[in-house]
């Protein structure tokens, strides 16, 4: 899978810090970042799988969420409303697709807002995941209900996607926070970074920094995320239902691809 074999040097990024080693350097973290997002728009538009119609969709949607990012720069708490895109359109058009809306969303948002820094390679691929995730689920749900009309989504995918928005709500936040626990909180006893320390030590400080700093704010995030899809939901994903109809996009379901 292509969303496998770019994900393997985001996973190299966040894991870095548990392995003794510090922060990657900034400049080749992003060009590793901005180079893979490229690959992975390169390997969907050979397999013919992103054409003029779903790159003109993919541009449409990033540029709706970095404008919502301009109207709402703080969040409400660790809230943003650039995430229920990007979980509605993975989840109707596949998990690859889901990473590069997430990705370009907020690779252009942070043009717009001037977000640029150490922390945009975790952030685009943190919020890619989330639109992977919600692409994942989507196929699992589409194995169960061969039956269901490909525009029109019911009780069940509204469902799966709530507990999809609360899980990254979560897990967005945890991820993204490993940057600024290394680059703030170094050497802070029981929760800082510490260099040297054995993986799992540094696991555990990890655990305890984010219980103790992040999980109420992330909390709004998955919460503000559950509600959107809720309130919003059924006629986003009619829509984008409706365009992936129109479109003839064709998802090959993950589980099957291996």
């Amino acid at each position: 899978m292509s969303i496998a074999a770019v994900s393997i040097a985001g996973i190299l990024l966040f894991i870095w810090p548990f392995l003794g080693l510090g922060l990657p350097p900034e400049v080749p973290a992003l060009a590793v970042t901005l180079g893979a997002v490229a690959s992975l728009g390169l390997m969907e538009a050979g397999a013919r799988r992103l054409d003029s119609g779903r790159l003109a969709l993919l541009a449409a949607l990033a540029a709706i969420d970095a404008a919502l990012r301009l109207a709402m720069v703080n969040g409400v708490g660790g809230f943003s409303p650039i995430f229920f895109l990007v979980l509605a359109a993975g989840y109707e058009f596949g998990a690859s697709y889901g990473f590069l809306v997430g990705a370009f969303s907020l690779l252009v948002s942070a043009l717009v807002t001037g977000g640029i820094g150490p922390w945009l390679p975790y952030e685009t691929f943190a919020v890619g995941w989330v639109g992977a995730s919600a692409g994942l689920a989507g196929s699992v749900v589409r194995r169960l209900r061969a039956d269901r009309r490909s525009w029109l989504p019911g009780r069940l995918d509204l469902a799966v996607l709530v507990g999809v928005a609360i899980v990254t709500g979560f897990a967005y936040g945890a991820l993204t926070d490993i940057w600024g626990w290394v680059a703030f909180y170094r050497g802070v006893e029981n929760i800082g970074w510490t260099p040297g320390l054995p993986a799992v030590d540094t696991l555990a400080q990890f655990g305890r920094y984010y219980i103790t700093t992040s999980v109420t704010w992330d909390a709004f995030r998955a919460i503000g995320d559950a509600i959107a899809v809720v309130a919003l939901g059924t006629p986003v994903l009619m829509a984008l239902g409706r365009l992936r109809a129109r479109l003839g996009y064709e998802i090959v379901d993950a589980l099957q691809a291996g």
